[in-house]
């Protein structure tokens, strides 16, 4: 059983670390990564190819995620990526957390894309 703290701060979701991440992003299929940060932190640096749909438009959209293809949830640390994984989760698809989100990709040295595409 998850305890409070986990399920406020997006614990109980797997989670991959930035380096499992990258390899997966090299394979075939390619995980869908998803971005659920707000529009001015996405525009400040996000991972190419990266779909965006803010955590609290998450439930209203969920649909026009595919649900045949892995799922890689990013925020600026883990939190907010870990409540959208496990609610894709528990919506049926298969997701997982990034752990250290957008901060964590920064720091291995990986490459953002800036703006809206």
């Amino acid at each position: 059983m998850l305890n409070f703290l986990d399920v406020l701060f997006g614990g109980g979701a797997p989670a991959v670390d930035v380096a499992t991440a990258q390899a997966k992003l090299q394979a075939k299929p390619a995980p869908l990564i998803l971005d659920v940060r707000q529009a001015h932190e996405y525009n400040a640096g996000h991972i190419a190819g990266a779909t965006w749909i803010p955590l609290g438009e998450l439930k209203a959209r969920v649909s026009k995620l595919p649900k045949e293809r892995e799922i890689i949830c990013v925020c600026a640390s883990g939190n907010r990526s870990g409540s959208a994984a496990r609610y894709l989760i528990d919506a049926g698809y298969q997701a997982v957390n990034l752990r250290g989100g957008i901060k964590g990709w920064q720091r291995a040295g990986l490459p953002l894309r800036r703006g809206k595409g």
